[in-house]
């Protein structure tokens, strides 16, 4: 394929500089000199399919072997890259300022509690309609960023309180209308199963059932509702499914053909439009409360970055974040653009629940088309891990070393967050300890153990070490 073509040529000597995704890290350059990761705090360095390598540890390793540099860019350093610099591990360049000079773009917070009080109900504070109408009679652009897709989160009953779920998955379904279903279809974000727009509840009969939260779509209707006058682009993962869709809306913004880009966080990354004067992040909270450690971090991110795309030309930008949680670190940090504030209040809570970078963590897998053999399979690995853990406790205390520093913390077998994908049943493991390659030992135990043991035959095991997201 074409992949196969590009690395020949860098084999044969014919390209000096390859540029691409996370699998470029394996161009057979024969004389490797720098490896450069932009925007190195992306969570899609990580891989999410086996294996489940990451880009970062990949590149320095490689850099290793072939004495080469790797120089890591982000204007918001992960916290684990950023921890490292603080310790020494890796080395600190700092640029001060942007680009020309250019000040930073004053941003607003607003707190949507006091918007409902007044008596708003849109998803649009007075705040941001005001600047919006301005920005329209001046002729300049604008940004609404949202990170969701579809017209409403999930929808449910107002009468019973019953959520339409994916039979298949343990997900909420979200509501989506196209031209085919301009009634409106309920769609899996994970596998695809679809159901037309029910008018009634279907656990009891209530006509009171609607969608909760604003999607992209529903956005570009209050929009297009609210600024008649408004030329509207929306850019989100199902307006980019074709190969040419992403490009043409880019350049459709960048040469001025619309006034406003409502989407998803692809239009938040990196892109430079100069006549963009103010941008809208209307649901800080949608990432604030995923089940995940990294959630506060990436919150931050998205924010920081999204308030970087007011102001890159000749005029100052301004920034209105919308949230129910004004006073979360991770906003007022954002707000100011102080990366390292965010970074010690964050620290903070890393160190006092022993997550990563302070910390290690393995999280094992353990699927299975039925739910008890998957639960019986952790809970088995389980019992092998304090098993492991007593026999290295014994064998240190007779050699007069002290076990701490090898000692883990088991949690689970538990639930993730989508414990159910595809009629497949998942129950996770979480094991935190200081020491790395004590994780690395654990786990080859453990494979060693299932590889003989019938336990698991109908179970498949998956481990990830320091993950990115849950399984």
């Amino acid at each position: 394929g074409e992949r196969f073509d590009q690395f020949e040529r860098a084999k044969n000597g014919d390209v000096d500089i390859m540029i691409g995704p996370r699998s470029a890290l394996f161009t057979p350059f024969s004389k490797l000199g720098l490896i450069i990761i932009d925007e190195e705090h992306e969570s899609s360095y990580k891989s999410e399919t086996l294996p489940r390598y990451h880009a970062r540890e990949t590149a320095i390793e490689r850099a290793r072997m072939c004495g080469a540099s790797v120089v890591l860019g982000s204007a918001t350093p992960s916290v684990e890259s950023y921890y490292r610099a603080k310790t020494g591990e890796y080395e600190l360049l700092e640029l001060k300022h942007r680009v020309a000079e250019k000040p930073l773009p004053k941003v607003e917070v607003v707190d949507l509690r006091e918007e409902l009080k007044a008596g708003n109900r849109s998803i649009l504070s007075v705040q941001l309609q005001e600047l919006m109408e301005d920005r329209l009679k001046k002729g300049q652009q604008m940004m609404l960023f949202i990170n969701r897709r579809g017209v409403a989160g999930f929808v449910s009953c107002r009468a019973c309180g019953h959520v339409l779920k994916c039979p298949h998955c343990d997900v909420s379904l979200s509501q989506h209308v196209t031209r085919q279903h301009p009634e409106g279809k309920m769609v899996c974000h994970y596998c695809g199963y679809e159901i037309p727009m029910p008018k009634t509840c279907p656990a009891c009969g209530s006509r009171y059932i609607s969608g909760f939260k604003a999607g992209t779509q529903k956005i570009e209707m209050i929009v297009k509702e609210r600024f008649p006058q408004a030329r509207v682009l929306r850019m989100d993962m199902d307006t980019t499914r074709n190969k040419e869709g992403y490009e043409q809306i880019l350049s459709a913004f960048a040469n001025q053909e619309a006034d406003i880009l409502i989407g998803t966080q692809m239009i938040v990354k990196g892109h430079d439009f100069p006549n963009v004067t103010l941008v809208g992040v209307l649901a800080a909270d949608l990432s604030l409360y995923v089940s995940d450690y990294h959630a506060a971090e990436r919150t931050f991110q998205l924010l920081t970055q999204a308030a970087g795309r007011a102001g890159r030309g000749s005029e100052p930008g301004e920034v209105v974040i919308q949230t129910y949680r004004p006073d979360h670190y991770s906003v007022q940090t954002a707000k100011e653009q102080d990366y390292e504030a965010f970074y010690e209040q964050e620290m903070e809570y890393r160190r006092m629940l022993l997550y990563p970078p302070v910390w290690n963590m393995l999280v094992i897998l353990c699927a299975s088309k039925q739910e008890q053999t998957a639960y019986d399979s952790a809970k088995l690995l389980v019992q092998e891990i304090d098993t492991w853990q007593e026999n290295i406790k014994a064998a240190m205390e007779r050699v007069g070393e002290d076990f701490k520093k090898k000692r883990v913390f088991p949690v689970g077998p538990a639930d993730p967050a989508v414990a159910k994908v595809n009629d497949i049943y998942k129950k996770v493991i979480y094991i935190k300890t200081k020491d790395y390659q004590t994780l690395v030992e654990l786990k080859d135990r453990l494979e060693h153990y299932m590889r003989d043991n019938k336990a698991f035959k109908d179970t498949v095991v998956q481990f990830d070490f320091n993950p990115m997201s849950g399984f």
